[in-house]
Formats: C-alpha cells, sequence, structure tokens
C-alpha cells in the first residue's frame, strides 16, 4: 500500500472519493503479495498494481463500481494455466481482494496512517473482511480472468501502533484480540489475515481481519569505507533497506563518497553496533555486511555481530582471510555454534569481481536466505519457482 498511499492520501484531503483494492490472499505463483494494492482516482487514473495483468481491468471496474455505491466486496480472481501467462496470473495462480470506497467517512484514519509511515514509526492497518471471507474461485473466462465477489456489510478499519489504536473493528472484544494479535505481526513486519469467531473469539470462524504491516525499512549496516561498501550501498538502497554505512576513519567515511547511504557514520564499527543494539535499532530483520578486510576491524565487530538476533551477517575475504579471522574469533571467544551463522567468504558463487559483481552477490545471498531460495539457476530447477 506504501506506493499508493501519496496519491490516496491527495484525494482523501480533496474530499474526493476513490476506489482501493487490496490484495488479501493469494494462491499458486499471483505476483503480488498481500498487502498490495491499487487506486482508481476520479478522473479515471490508476497508481498501482495487484497483479500485473489484465486482472487490472476487472478491478478497475470494481473500484468505479464501489465508489458508485458505497459497498465494498470481496473478488476472488483465478485463472487455468492455459490462460494465465495472458492475465499475468502465472503458472494458474488465484488472488483474493478487498475492494472498497475511501473517502473521509468510510476512512477517517487515513492521515494518521500516513504520517506514521512518512515518520517511520511502526504501524498497521487492520481492516475488518467480515463473514465473506472466502468465496469460491471460479475458472478463467474467454479474457482470461474468472472472478466471483460477495458484497460485505462495511469495512470496517482499526490503525494500530505498539502503543495506541484509532478506530474500530465493530467491538471492544474483536478490537482487543485484534489489536493483541496484529502488535505480533507489526513486531515481525509481517502482513497477514487473522480469523476469529463471529464476536472476535479466538480460533473462531466467520470473521476475517486483513493486518497490513508498515513497519520501517528493514536496516542494512556496512561496515568498512570501501568501494565495495559503496556498491553494495547502492544495491541494499535498491532492494529498500535504510543503509548505514560505518567507519572510524574520517577521510573515508564521508556522504561524497557513500550518496546512497541513509547515514554514514563516523566511529569504531564495534562500538557503533553495540550502541545501536542498546539503543534497540537492531532486529531480526537487519543485515549486516561487514567489508573492511582488516582484523583490528572486522573481529571486534563480527565478534557483536554474531551474538545478535539479526537475519544476516557476511564477511568479506578471501579463504585464507576466512581461516584466519575464524581462528582469531574462536580466541575472542566465540562459539562453534556462533560462528557457523557467519557468511564468509560473502556471496553467492557467481564468479564476481567488479565491487558491482560483488555487491549482487551479496545482495543475492541476503534474498536467497529471506525467502528460502537455493541460488541454483532456475533452469535447473523444476517445481514451483517461489517458495512458501
Amino acid at each position: 500500500m506504501r506506493e499508493v498511499l501519496d496519491s490516496l492520501l491527495k484525494w482523501w484531503e480533496a474530499d474526493v472519493p476513490v476506489g482501493l483494492a487490496t490484495v488479501t490472499a493469494t494462491w499458486s505463483s499471483a505476483p503480488r503479495q498481500p498487502g498490495a494494492a491499487m487506486v482508481v482516482g476520479p478522473d479515471g487514473e490508476v497508481v498501482g498494481s495487484v497483479s500485473g495483468g489484465c486482472v487490472e481491468g476487472a478491478v478497475y471496474e470494481l473500484c468505479r463500481e464501489a465508489v458508485e455505491t458505497g459497498e465494498p466486496r470481496l473478488a476472488r480472481f483465478g485463472v487455468s494455466d492455459d490462460d494465465a501467462f495472458e492475465v499475468g496470473l502465472t503458472c494458474g495462480g488465484t488472488i483474493e481482494l478487498l475492494v472498497e470506497r475511501v473517502d473521509r467517512n468510510t476512512f477517517p484514519q487515513l492521515p494518521a496512517l500516513a504520517q506514521a509511515i512518512a515518520d517511520g514509526h511502526p504501524v498497521a492497518l487492520l481492516t475488518r473482511l467480515d463473514d465473506a471471507a472466502h468465496p469460491p474461485a471460479t475458472p478463467a473466462t474467454e479474457d482470461g480472468a474468472g472472478r466471483t465477489g460477495e458484497s460485505l456489510g462495511g469495512a470496517r478499519h482499526l490503525v494500530i501502533t505498539p502503543d495506541g489504536r484509532d478506530g474500530t473493528l465493530g467491538s471492544d472484544r474483536i478490537d482487543d484480540a485484534a489489536t493483541d494479535d496484529g502488535r505480533g505481526l507489526l513486531a515481525a513486519g509481517r502482513t497477514a489475515v487473522l480469523h476469529y469467531g463471529p464476536s472476535g473469539e479466538r480460533r473462531g470462524e466467520g470473521l476475517s481481519v486483513l493486518v497490513a504491516s508498515f513497519a520501517p525499512p528493514a536496516r542494512m549496516l556496512v561496515f568498512g569505507a570501501t568501494d565495495h561498501a559503496a556498491a553494495t550501498a547502492r544495491i541494499g538502497s535498491f532492494l529498500g533497506y535504510h543503509v548505514t554505512v560505518c567507519d572510524a576513519r574520517p577521510v573515508f567515511a564521508t556522504t561524497r563518497r557513500f550518496p546512497s547511504a541513509d547515514e554514514v557514520v563516523v566511529d569504531w564499527p564495534h562500538r557503533y553496533l553495540t550502541a545501536e543494539m542498546e539503543a534497540g535499532r537492531i532486529d531480526e530483520r537487519t543485515v549486516l555486511c561487514v567489508l573492511t578486510h582488516d582484523p583490528k576491524f572486522d573481529v571486534p565487530v563480527l565478534e557483536v555481530a554474531l551474538r545478535l538476533p539479526v537475519a544476516y551477517v557476511g564477511a568479506m575475504g578471501s579463504r585464507r582471510t576466512h581461516d584466519d579471522r575464524n581462528k582469531r574469533l574462536q580466541e575472542a571467544g566465540v562459539t562453534d555454534a556462533e560462528l557457523t551463522r557467519l557468511a564468509s567468504p560473502v556471496g553467492l558463487d557467481l564468479g564476481a569481481r567488479t565491487p558491482e559483481e560483488t555487491a549482487v552477490s551479496i545482495a543475492a545471498e541476503i534474498v536467497s536466505l529471506r525467502w528460502g531460495g537455493t541460488g541454483a539457476r532456475l533452469t535447473a530447477t523444476d517445481g514451483r519457482i517461489h517458495s512458501d
């Protein structure tokens, strides 16, 4: 939803109703994930995407209809394998969407949501899908898209933060249960659909709530003010990370040398990392790239890093450097179990030589670990392309 938020807020502030379609669930290899959104503006302008194919044409009409009637609805689009390519839902994918009218009356919490996201504060949008949560899918028609849908009694919204909430899903009991569960998803930066009984009972059925989490961007900490660090900072920014470059040498650690970084810090890497940890600015999504290639820098910072619950710790160096560094880390008290978390030599085997190619190799390893990829060529594999 981030990609449509500016346009959505612009029309909201102008008091102009628009149609909003949000992906609530996907099956097989649908190209967009839950939370992806598309807005149809008052002049027919389309912002965002829910599938990348001609399903958008049908969703466009549903959005226009929602603006006219004011009635939210759920729709499911399914395609056969034969028609999958033409509609953009690859491999026979299926998506389910919530389509609703957005204006000042239906979504009064929108400005607060937009402000929290703009400020980088963790926030989640909870949308009640009511009890028409699973309309059956139909096969693809001649134009490639098959859909069914049911009108909802009225979508309700609840905006939650780690310590507050605004709006309602219909009752205090539902709000309390969804807030507790939603904060768990928000802490993990996850988007999902929660299911409750009609009155908000956990483990019940009949009421579904879409939780769209907007956690601040995950962090990439790059240690070492080198050419490889500059290339890694660029690709980290491209992937959506908040990138910090840290080096103890002020002559090298400058914003001019690292224009792609969000921050350039002059400090000893291990001291900076310890301070960020103590301040609570390191989480399980954080990735650490140690590119200093110097024992006096990389051993102390790795001693700290390998004991943190982060997503990735990679260190640059030859195999000889790797062996020497592991010996130094063991002498510093790092255990064998902690050493197994170290990606070293850093990156996937792409045959990379230049700093830019090495950065691609590092990014490929991070993406592979995040989504459970093998790093193998897809032409040499069978089965589904995307893992669960």
